[in-house]
């Protein structure tokens, strides 16, 4: 489930109505700085797109007229998600877009989540601020092996975070990232990683967020 301090509501929000034309829209554009705001109806509760500056800029460069409606160009009528949408969906919806619609209860316009705001909200779930080390371990995907691979980690120190990639069904190796806590130094780190690849656990690769951070 969407969690509301991710979306941007519309109160703090910069948007055009459906009634506007396209000159008035590239103002709003102009002045605001946004390549892309969000079309809502004369009411502001109804989302009916996407008005991007791109497409007007390329709708003048063919001698477009500029008194038309806003509607002429609008795009991502489609794309939005609701307050209640499953992470899944929501994930998978934003992938090529700078910010997708969220729409409350009653599917009026309730805000926007953007790009930026969910890959912060990831990394934040990774612990990259926090951590000292992240140990890409390499697994056939058999049952039992996150929880005993956890178990060995746990023996040396607490797990900040874990994140599985390649878990597709077609797959036969996963990669999993495990986030180490900042107070792992390089001795326990390479205790850990003798320790896993004693049970057969390959660390592939060992990223060092203290140095990578020092070095921004």
């Amino acid at each position: 489930m969407l969690l509301k301090t991710l979306i941007k509501p519309k109160d703090r929000l910069t948007t055009v109505k459906e009634n506007a034309t396209l000159q008035e829209a590239l103002d709003v554009l102009e002045d605001s700085g946004y390549r892309c705001i969000p079309i809502l109806d004369e009411t502001g509760t109804i989302f009916r797109g996407n008005i991007y500056k791109m497409h007007i800029y390329r709708h003048i460069a063919r001698g477009g007229e500029m008194d038309l409606p806003v509607t002429t160009l609008l795009k991502n009528a489609t794309k939005f998600i609701n307050i209640d949408s499953a992470f899944f969906k929501v994930f998978f919806s934003i992938k090529d877009l700078p910010f997708i619609a969220v729409l409350d209860e009653d599917n009026h316009f309730y805000g926007i989540l953007t790009h930026t705001r969910l890959l912060d909200m990831l990394s934040q779930s990774w612990n990259v601020n926090v951590g000292s080390y992240v140990l890409t371990v390499i697994a056939s995907g058999e049952r039992g092996e996150l929880e005993e691979m956890s178990k060995i980690i746990t023996k040396y120190t607490y797990i900040a975070s874990v994140i599985t990639l390649d878990s597709q069904e077609s797959k036969l190796i996963h990669r999993i990232m495990f986030t180490l806590p900042g107070d792992v130094n390089k001795e326990r780190v390479n205790r850990i990683i003798a320790a896993l690849e004693r049970k057969d656990y390959k660390v592939v690769e060992v990223e060092n967020l203290v140095e990578e951070k020092s070095n921004k």
